[in-house]
């Protein structure tokens, strides 16, 4: 029992020395009502000793990467401009917000030294030299994802770390200081931590596979032969492709179509040429596509024990990952979409004084902001990789459509002239690559026009009968459009698919041609086709513009509609 209490007392007298009150932290039992508070209060003797412990690992995870760059040395690749801006950014903003920690620890422990001639309780000045170190180092590591390939995982680790590390420390103060309408130094520092941990994470995750490339390629280039023939002949030798940075771009590059801005770059300087657009992906040029389209159909007809598969259902096995992906990314715009009216009825209410809660206000601008971004962000990316998948189907069709037309027999080319097979081409083989856009179109618009009537019967009431009365109308009125437009479109590609032909087989028995003297002949023939064509294409593209401007107009005006109703205008109130 004596050696307990010596122990006890032992105990009491180093948390005395660490935290001042050996009940509480920081000197009141303010900060120590319970648990949960004491490691969220930012001023809290245990959330120092939480924070000085976290802070204590990241340190350890930045001396395991120095002593690991003693040991080994690798080749650094070339970073891209925007990752070197990006990485001097972070350790700008980390190196200024560790030696502002560090300043507010020394001038603590000045204050305590000319005032109680002491520097106890430990923790208060403790707490700020350990994060002063800790942001200032984390800051440094950066260099290290450039220059050392192997510290790539551990700085993606320590990243990942302190950003929950600063979340920690940034929300409960954030919450102190609208409790206490005012902010000290410490709780500013606190906040300011988590966007330097956000450029932290940018800047580790920034170009993995730009420098996994070529690390591995220095790597290998040890075991290349050397090409003294080709040296010697004065043969230049193209080791690296002029390939689009989309190759190598990482999830945020991807995101934000940050790869496209060397492009518009050269753009806005200059005229581009052919030999300024870079050269597409691997996995999106023809004969990757054709490989992988064959190789999914030979898997169909090995399960089906069957010569003819259905070329639409091998399409989509082959791409239903990135048609699911598309698909997702489409629900998140329609339910982004759909709350952004909620929100703005929230917003009135709270204009009108009904407040749920104290902040709501806030609460509302916030959630209407980050439901802008997604459906902004989901939006280009559907649109985008919808294009993608398109173009992928595009190109693995050309290709088959190629291979097949070089083992057609002299009888099949008698039923399948070349203007035909060509129409194939430039005109089928487009339309089935742009049915990937369309084809969450379908289910989207439904869903949309479902949320629509559910959000305007939570608003209004019954009232919302009368808007599903004008939707009705809307499609009903549409029809006859609908059928005039799809008339149109099939005589345009009638006249379309026989001007293709008309070209086609001219160029190929142009020499006939040339022996008759037929060209004139042959040309007023072609140009009243296109005549033909571009009759049909201005009714197509006229008609499709009062179909907008009727399917778009008329739910607008409905919206304007039920806001007078929810918001009527009195004149005498002005």
């Amino acid at each position: 029992m004596e050696f307990l209490s010596r122990n006890r007392r032992m105990a009491e007298s180093v948390w005395i020395i660490f935290c001042g009150d050996p009940q509480c932290s920081n000197g009141g039992r303010d900060n120590c009502s319970s648990i949960l508070s004491a490691i969220v209060h930012p001023y809290s003797c245990t959330n120092h000793v939480l924070v000085i412990s976290a802070d204590s690992l990241l340190l350890l995870i930045f001396l395991f990467i120095v002593l690991y760059k003693s040991s080994t040395k690798f080749e650094a690749p070339s970073p891209s401009k925007w990752y070197l801006s990006l990485s001097v950014s972070s350790k700008v903003s980390n190196g200024a917000l560790g030696l502002a920690y560090l300043g507010m620890g020394l001038w603590i422990i000045s204050e305590r030294l000319s005032s109680k001639q002491s520097i106890t309780p430990l923790h208060g000045w403790l707490v700020m030299v350990f994060q002063g170190l800790t942001w200032f180092l984390m800051g440094s590591t950066v260099s290290f994802k450039t220059g050392q390939h192997p510290h790539s995982i551990m700085v993606k680790i320590s990243s990942i770390l302190a950003i929950f590390f600063a979340a920690f420390l940034s929300i409960p103060s954030v919450s102190k200081a609208i409790q206490d309408k005012e902010a000290s130094v410490k709780i500013v520092l606190d906040i300011l931590s988590f966007p330097g941990a956000i450029l932290l994470v940018l800047s580790a995750f920034g170009e993995p596979n730009q420098a996994e490339t070529e690390a591995g390629t220095k790597r290998n280039a040890l075991y290349a032969p050397l090409l003294c023939k080709e040296a010697d002949n004065g043969k230049e030798i193209r080791m690296v492709e002029n390939v689009t940075p989309f190759a190598e771009a990482g999830f945020l590059n991807k995101l934000s179509f940050w790869w496209l801005n060397a492009l518009m770059k050269k753009g806005k300087h200059k005229t581009l040429e052919n030999k300024d657009i870079p050269k597409l992906r691997l996995e999106d040029r023809a004969e990757t596509c054709y490989l992988k389209f064959m190789e999914q159909l030979s898997i169909q007809e090995r399960k089906e024990s069957s010569d003819s598969s259905s070329i639409s259902s091998t399409i989509f096995l082959w791409q239903w990952k990135a048609i699911l992906t598309s698909g997702l990314l489409a629900l998140i715009k329609v339910l982004t979409l759909a709350i952004s009216p909620l929100l703005l009825r929230a917003f009135i209410r709270v204009a009108q004084g009904n407040e749920a809660f104290k902040y709501e206000g806030y609460a509302l601008t916030g959630g209407l902001f980050l439901a802008k971004c997604f459906e902004s962000i989901s939006e280009r990316q559907w649109y985008f990789q919808t294009r993608l998948i398109g173009l992928q189907v595009r190109s693995c069709l050309s290709a088959a459509i190629y291979k097949k037309q070089l083992r057609l027999s002299s009888a099949a080319k008698t039923t399948h002239s070349p203007g035909e097979i060509m129409n194939y081409v430039i005109v089928d083989a487009n339309k089935i690559g742009e049915f990937p856009y369309w084809l969450h179109q379908i289910w989207t618009t439904s869903l949309q026009i479902c949320l629509a009537l559910v959000v305007i019967y939570y608003s209004v009431g019954l009232a919302s009968v009368a808007a599903l009365l004008v939707v009705i109308l809307t499609v009903v009125g549409n029809t006859p459009v609908a059928k005039l437009q799809y008339k149109y479109l099939k005589k345009l590609m009638v006249a379309q698919d026989s001007r293709l032909k008309a070209i086609t087989e001219a160029l190929t028995s142009m020499k006939v041609l040339k022996l008759y003297a037929w060209e004139t002949h042959f040309r007023n023939v072609i140009e009243g086709l296109r005549k033909e064509e571009y009759k049909w294409l201005s009714a197509v593209l006229s008609q499709r513009g009062y179909y907008l401007a009727l399917f778009c107009g008329l739910p607008h005006c409905v919206g304007y509609y039920f806001l007078g109703m929810l918001l009527p205008w009195n004149p005498s109130e002005c």
